[in-house]
């Protein structure tokens, strides 16, 4: 019987050792952003024919923005919806371990 490698290791790890985690965090990370934004429009009663003008793009363009499959959003757009929605993004760059410390920190609250 093959023992199974994965066995005590984390999620984290095992998706890593297979080529998904950086995909994995970015989906997560673009799914937030794109829930996020949908909540303030739905709060502000912004429409998205409302914010599509106001970022002077299409309802299918801000509609890929609210995607949270699709990757392919600027860090310009990204700043100047928040902007619109009276909000700022911001960005930090840490270490791999801090990142990783993070983590186990609020994963055991």
């Amino acid at each position: 019987m093959k023992k199974n490698q994965h066995i005590g290791s984390s999620f984290e790890n095992f998706l890593e050792s297979e080529g998904m985690l950086e995909e994995i965090n970015v989906a997560a990370v673009k799914a937030v952003i794109a829930r996020n934004l949908k909540e303030y429009m739905i709060k502000q009663h912004i429409t998205q024919t409302e914010m599509a003008k106001q970022l002077k793009t299409s309802r299918s363009g801000l509609q890929r923005l609210l995607d949270p499959e699709n990757y392919s959003v600027t860090l310009l757009t990204l700043d100047r919806a928040a902007s619109i929605l009276g909000k700022k993004v911001t960005m930090n760059l840490i270490s791999v371990q801090e990142a990783k410390t993070t983590h186990k920190r609020t994963s055991k609250k």
